[in-house]
């Protein structure tokens, strides 16, 4: 009994449970009231901050091919890794509002077009220079030069020009945008000395850590900042030395855990979560958000260039199906758009498109395919449960004459070689803060990332239309309107937003869910600490 309130009083401590669940299941276990408030407060002793010792990460999305140039980063491990040696100008936090990273404070025009950003006089760089307002004006420069073929490059365009003037970065947009300091927090957006242009690889940046040791794919370590602007131990970054291992078989992170080997991981399976809560020492930490789970088609591609045929697959789908079997509850159902109720500016009437085999067969007819074989590629690595996933999709599409066929890919190269390349394949996005900033990043026709090749000119007008439009109820509507079309016509089929769902050891503190990403928006090494 002792070791079951022990572990129910870390999970108190971690946020996975209230105080009143704690206490009802104590007296459940005949434990008196006063006995169980004593285990509390011993427990909430642990929640000051202690400085020192190693932070463990295993991290599924990690390839071989990985590179520590922010513009490239497309998965869990590089955006982690990058997070321990850079910083954006602010960060969106848990409750949807900023915090200032290497800006202090930002503020914009009456009418939104214009924002100056202030830079943090103490700010250095990890290799002793302070950071200037020229860096961070150089590494926008990088990110939205096409060459680069950064990530970010989609919530670039619309700027009009970029300057610096003392500690101050200004950005004069084409147009308003009441959101653009959300896009500066996208993770791409790295500043680093000179922009990065000289060295993008060189994962020199303001962050809390030092880059030690790095094999891409394999392990990164990281030791810490003595200089750091942000605090000394006792009040951020609190661990000595950070270490990431790559571990992208389910089992083998799950095992990892369990066993001691490392402090926390993400992508738990949502078959095993349940179980793993009830494992000694493991506290499972879960978040409901923006990210979703996906089948990526390019539009430009055929079959795939025939919205009959996108209408068939889209319809052949079950979508409660793969909530209940896949997500296990861990999530809710899709609607074929990137954006749902935990975005601002939602419009809820939108009808949700429902598993229709009959309309699933009358469209697949209307398209006039030859009958060969759609290939679907996937992977385990594509996100949790991906190739269960993709076999229920199978199973739904030959119910209704869809000649649906799988090819298994190998995790190593899937986002390199696969996603983003082959005209169908699961996926997954993390969600962005804003609709503009998710819209701009994938379904804008520039955006490097567009990975459904979604390129329609009044599509684009209307993002840039909503970003000048100061009147909420009014964005809401052209945001509405966008939905609806790429629910129409685009080629994201899009069954399932997911949680976050993250194993920790109890040994860690402070560690809470963070609907922004997975490991606590990738900021867990920095905001945890071991009791």
């Amino acid at each position: 009994m002792s070791n079951e309130l022990e572990h129910l009083s870390a999970k108190v401590t971690a946020g996975t449970m209230t105080r009143r669940e704690f206490m009802s299941r104590a007296a459940a276990l005949g434990v008196t009231a006063a006995v169980a408030s004593t285990m509390l407060a011993d427990a909430a002793k642990a929640a000051t901050p202690v400085p020192g010792g190693t932070f463990r990460m295993g991290v599924q999305g990690g390839e071989s091919t990985n590179s520590q140039d922010p513009a490239t980063w497309a998965s869990d491990v590089p955006i982690t890794i990058g997070r321990l040696w850079g910083e954006t100008l602010v960060r969106v936090m848990p409750d949807g509002s900023l915090e200032g990273l290497v800006a202090e404070s930002w503020e914009g025009s009456a009418d939104a077009s214009t924002w100056t950003f202030k830079i943090r006089e103490n700010c250095m760089f990890s290799n002793g220079n302070a950071v200037t307002a020229e860096d961070v004006m150089k590494t926008m420069e990088r990110h939205s030069n096409e060459e680069s073929k950064s990530g970010a490059l989609g919530i670039m365009q619309g700027i009009k020009s970029m300057s610096a003037d003392g500690m101050s970065f200004v950005v004069e947009l084409d147009g308003a945008n009441a959101d653009l300091p959300y896009l500066m927090a996208d993770y791409h957006l790295m500043i680093q000395p000179g922009g990065g242009f000289d060295n993008p690889t060189a994962a020199i940046g303001t962050g809390a850590y030092v880059m030690e040791d790095y094999e891409a794919g394999v392990r990164a370590t990281a030791t810490r900042r003595d200089d750091y602007w942000g605090g000394d131990q006792t009040q951020v970054a609190h661990y000595d030395r950070i270490e990431l291992i790559v571990l992208n078989d389910a089992t083998a992170r799950t095992a990892a855990l369990q066993s001691g080997q490392v402090d926390a991981i993400n992508r738990v399976e949502p078959k095993v979560a349940k179980l793993l809560d009830r494992a000694p020492n493991v506290n499972v930490v879960n978040v409901s958000g923006r990210g979703h789970y996906v089948f990526i088609a390019h539009v430009d591609t055929a079959p795939f260039d025939n919205n009959d045929l996108r209408l068939a697959l889209k319809y052949a789908i079950n979508r409660q199906e793969m909530v209940d079997k896949i997500l296990q509850g861990y999530g809710g159902i899709g609607n074929d758009m990137p954006i749902n109720a935990a975005y601002p500016l939602f419009d809820q009437t939108i009808p949700q498109r429902e598993f229709d085999l009959d309309k699933a067969r009358e469209h697949y007819e209307k398209s006039g395919h030859d009958g060969s074989p759609i290939i679907l590629r996937t992977a385990d690595g594509a996100f949790p449960g991906a190739v269960d996933a993709a076999a229920l999709f199978q199973a739904s599409c030959q119910a209704a004459g869809i000649p649906l066929e799988i090819k298994r890919e190998p995790n190593d190269g899937y986002w390199s070689e696969v996603w983003n390349k082959q005209p169908f394949c699961a996926s997954y996005w993390g969600g962005r803060p804003v609709q503009d900033q998710m819209y701009a990043t994938a379904y804008l026709s520039s955006a490097d990332w567009n990975d459904t090749r979604w390129k329609r000119d009044d599509f684009d007008a209307m993002l840039l239309e909503a970003r000048a439009e100061l009147d909420e109820v009014k964005r809401m509507e052209i945001y509405s309107k966008m939905g609806r079309m790429l629910n129409e016509e685009g080629g994201l089929i899009l069954p399932m937003f997911n949680d976050f769902i993250d194993g920790v050891s109890s040994e860690v503190q402070g560690y809470e869910g963070d609907p922004n990403a997975d490991l606590m928006n990738y900021y867990a090494f920095k905001e945890t600490w071991k009791a």
